[in-house]
């Protein structure tokens, strides 16, 4: 999708984000999206956690055969 974003594009986005929020508003966005992305990030790891922490599931050693009926012909 994105190749290669050079110095023009990141300052292209700078210069939007600047007229967009404005100067005085910026630490206050910045402030959100980091802890926006600490609490993506905590339950990630949570997730992961979880999954290394779970008891196995057990599964039946009886083979299950399809439900499907076939209909027979008598002659």
């Amino acid at each position: 999708m994105f190749k290669s974003i050079g110095p023009m594009e990141i300052i292209l986005i700078l210069v939007i984000i600047f007229i967009f929020f404005g100067v005085g508003k910026l630490p206050q966005v910045g402030d959100a999206m980091g802890k926006a992305i600490r609490n993506f990030k905590k339950s990630q790891q949570a997730d992961v956690d979880e999954e290394e922490t779970a008891p196995p599931v057990r599964t039946s050693a009886r083979k299950t055969t399809g439900t499907k009926k076939t209909a027979t012909k008598k002659a």
